[in-house]
């Protein structure tokens, strides 16, 4: 009920975000879960990795074999 300036009260389902929901970036209107946003934080990485391409799989691939060859050899 736009029209009755309901708007904002009701998160704005007309059109926006209105502060709530949608990412989970402090202080932005996202959850205050932590539980919540370590797993929006899991989701976000796995889909970041699937939606890349092949070259861009190998690269991650051969940066972190290097990582842990370097910690290996560190300890």
């Amino acid at each position: 009920m736009v029209e009755y300036g309901n708007a904002v009260g009701q998160g704005s389902e007309t059109g926006g975000n209105a502060g709530g929901g949608g990412g989970s970036i402090v202080g932005g209107g996202g959850s205050a879960d932590l539980g919540a946003t370590m797993a929006d934080f899991v989701s976000d990485s796995a889909d970041k990795i699937m939606a890349l391409p092949p070259e861009g799989l190998l690269i991650l691939v051969v940066v972190v074999l290097a990582g842990l060859v370097v910690l290996k050899r560190a300890f």
